[in-house]
């Protein structure tokens, strides 16, 4: 199966990379900047094309959060007219497209874990960038699965683990907010998930029970300050950098872009659809955890 995947150095490309090296069954061909700048698309079905792929995940957006909330434009052209542009250019090769989304697309108001037929309401520009992303990508590629997931993060890159790590190192205690509910998604999971996905659209051409929108997260649920003691207790134990979590609320800790308090994702239709059951977040963390002991790079 060859996946071309839009971005070069993300935390899923990286691990989709990572997993075609030990499949001889699978070729990931990555597409970013210059050839393919999601800033300014154009038509890109002419390098599609020249790659043959026989599918193409839809993985490269804007993510910076908070700044989003002053570069509206930018966020807007990539992740709603970029993700359209390149779910057409895979519509236009008759080929699937599986686009990558974000619990950002809800307010987070509901008590209980999100399913795919909730209704969306995103609070941030980030969230409603990636919201009119998911409707460009459906309107383009009726040949589409939409993954929704949260709080991603890995052993390599700029996510929450390796910010928590790096803070231990040189602080006795961390302030995290405790009142936003989610579940940490390692990457290397997403992108797992990401090629059963795509292997099931392929082989099941015609069935639509296995396209739409699917919510693909780690099992289980915790806080942000929950995650932060895991990450610690997880690091302690194999020799690296501790610090105490102080529970903070939201309000303590304002941010230009509003965060849902509840980031929680039912995954029941991924599981029934596609047969796919995520890992829970805390054994994907000691596996994170053992990684980067591994390639010593946990350090005390």
């Amino acid at each position: 199966m060859r996946l071309l995947v839009t971005g070069l150095k993300g935390q899923v490309v990286s691990a989709l990379m990572e997993r075609a090296a030990d499949d001889p069954a699978l070729t990931v061909l990555t597409l970013g900047r210059p050839e393919l700048d999601l800033a300014a698309p154009g038509d890109l079905s002419v390098a599609f094309r020249r790659l043959e792929p026989d599918a193409v995940v839809s993985a490269a957006a804007y993510t910076a959060v908070d700044a989003a909330e002053t570069e509206q434009d930018l966020a807007f052209r990539i992740n709603r007219d970029g993700a359209g542009a390149v779910a057409a250019a895979a519509a236009a090769l008759g080929v699937p497209v599986v686009h990558l989304s974000t619990d950002y697309v809800f307010d987070g108001t509901k008590a209980t874990p999100y399913v795919e037929t909730d209704p969306v309401g995103p609070t941030s520009v980030y969230g409603r960038s990636k919201q009119m992303g998911e409707e460009a990508v459906a309107a383009a590629a009726p040949d589409h699965a939409i993954l929704r997931t949260a709080w991603v993060y890995a052993a390599e890159g700029k996510n929450f683990l390796r910010t928590m790590l790096r803070l231990a190192a040189t602080r006795p205690e961390i302030a995290v907010v405790a009142d936003q509910q989610g579940t940490p998604t390692y990457a290397p999971d997403i992108a797992d998930a990401v090629v059963g996905v795509t292997r099931n659209l392929l082989a099941e051409p015609k069935n639509p029970a296995l396209r739409g929108v699917f919510h693909m997260s780690g099992a289980g649920e915790t806080t942000w300050a929950g995650f932060a003691e895991a990450i610690f207790r997880e690091s302690a134990a194999r020799g690296g950098p501790s610090a105490a979590v102080r529970p903070i609320t939201t309000a303590d800790y304002p941010t230009p872009a509003r965060r849902p308090a509840n980031s929680r994702l039912d995954c029941s239709r991924l599981r029934g659809m596609h047969g796919i059951t995520m890992p829970t977040w805390t054994d994907a963390l000691a596996r994170c955890m053992d990684r980067l002991q591994q390639q010593g790079t946990l350090t005390s």
